[in-house]
């Protein structure tokens, strides 16, 4: 519970000294200035309840916003500074929720009809996950998420699987290795690849490795789950690298210099403190891979086949049937009603995923820097 009531304090800590930061800026801040940045803040709080609502109004509270902000921007800038980057990072926040509220809500039709009773008790979606049959046609209508989340981890165990060795290994070459001039060429070359879009990949993978894998394993069709994870992982393994080296480049000198001076090699000192010193921001860089594959989708749509039934055996990766983010990106124009539903229900599967690994990678990454003696 220690570290639940540290958190705790750490936020209402921070609660406070935000609200000690308000109460000076209104108390420093010359009236005709307060004035203009709250008629800033009322008008773009006008606008979201506007665009909530649906209103054609709505540009009227924009326009008023943005009028008010060219006027303090030119009298009081470094005041209407502050308050734009306040309201941005509000909106940021809010944004998220409305988009979590959202889809938590789309969802809830379905899993009131995927209810089963369970021990004498009525639990709400649990069909979704005790049965594999998707059928959105014929009766009885069924909406499994078992083969999605089957495919989701078949793909993301060989996409960690290429990318966490292959990522570590270039980042330590990186970083301990390779001479100053090259890794100023390399890094950002391979940082490169992240901006390479997902679909450039994924038709790759379509027209040269589906049909090479399907003549090399003598399979029925195109699609398999092996040669879609290595595409991912491929696509993960900037991420991995670049945040992995960040980690390694962070450990002291003093403690590598001291290691050498002790008399060790350069590999010792790698695997003996370099390595240890920097493993939790080594796995937040896998743990951030690994979120980077389960939320892929333009590369697993293309590749797979789209049939949302489990493989037999299970194990068997040379097949490919469908992903949540595959099904999700190939239904999403054509489904309506409790089908649709389902897509959100698939969406709310991946959000807490990613969610959960993201929240993971960053408390790993935090103690690191509180081990390392870093800022938090």
């Amino acid at each position: 519970m220690a570290p639940v009531t540290n958190a705790l304090d750490g936020l209402n800590d921070a609660f406070a000294a935000w609200l000690r930061r308000g109460r000076e800026f209104v108390d420093d801040t010359e009236p005709p200035a307060l004035a203009v940045v709250s008629v800033m803040a009322l008008s773009l709080f006008a606008t979201l309840v506007g665009f909530l609502a649906v209103s054609n109004l709505t540009i009227v509270p924009f326009v008023v916003f943005l009028g008010a902000s060219a006027v303090g921007w030119f009298r009081y800038q470094e005041e209407t500074a502050y308050v734009i980057a306040l309201m941005m990072t509000v909106s940021t926040i809010l944004v998220l929720a409305l988009i979590i509220v959202f889809i938590f809500r789309e969802s809830i039709p379905v899993i009131r009809y995927e209810s089963a009773t369970v021990f004498g008790v009525t639990v709400p979606g649990i069909r979704m996950f005790i049965q594999p049959e998707w059928d959105a046609v014929s009766p009885p209508i069924r909406y499994s998420m078992v083969p999605m989340i089957h495919g989701t981890v078949m793909v993301t165990l060989i996409a960690s699987a290429v990318a966490a060795p292959l990522g570590v290994s270039a980042a330590l070459f990186l970083s301990e290795i390779a001479p100053a001039a090259v890794r100023e060429v390399v890094k950002p070359g391979v940082e490169i690849l992240a901006g390479i879009p997902s679909i450039v990949y994924g038709f790759i993978g379509f027209t040269v490795l589906g049909p090479w894998a399907s003549t090399q394993f003598r399979t029925t069709g195109q699609g398999s789950y092996l040669f879609v994870g290595i595409v991912v992982g491929l696509m993960a393994l900037p991420t991995v690298v670049s945040v992995a080296e960040d980690a390694l480049s962070s450990v002291p000198e003093s403690m590598k210099s001291g290691s050498l001076a002790m008399g060790t090699t350069d590999w010792q000192t790698m695997t003996s403190i370099t390595l240890p010193a920097a493993f939790s921001g080594v796995s937040a860089a896998v743990l951030l891979g690994v979120g980077r594959a389960i939320g892929e989708t333009m590369a697993a749509t293309v590749m797979l086949r789209g049939v949302p039934r489990l493989t037999e055996p299970l194990v068997n990766v040379f097949y490919g049937q469908e992903t949540l983010t595959s099904l999700i990106a190939r239904n999403y124009g054509e489904a309506d009603g409790l089908q649709m539903d389902a897509l959100f229900v698939a969406g709310v599967i991946l959000f807490v995923t990613v969610l959960v690994i993201s929240v993971g990678a960053q408390y790993i990454e935090w103690r690191m820097h509180k081990r390392l003696g870093g800022e938090v």
